[in-house]
């Protein structure tokens, strides 16, 4: 397993995401490492990934 892979269920593990979290974390990394021209996922993509889906689940808090 790579880096990016290992970082991600470091992740996964320390903030009990759940499985469908951990693919669509996944699935919205490998988009933004496509639109940055990337062949491969990189631990980058991840943390971008992660960033953007924490800020989306705060924002729905706020209007539940």
């Amino acid at each position: 397993m790579d880096d990016a892979g290992r970082s991600l269920r470091a992740v996964m593990q320390q903030l009990q995401m759940t499985a469908r979290a951990y693919h669509r974390i996944l699935k919205l990394a490998r988009t933004i490492a496509d639109l940055a021209g990337s062949d491969t996922l990189q631990t980058i993509h991840l943390a971008e990934a992660i960033h953007l889906r924490s800020a989306e689940a705060a924002v729905l808090k706020l209007y539940r």
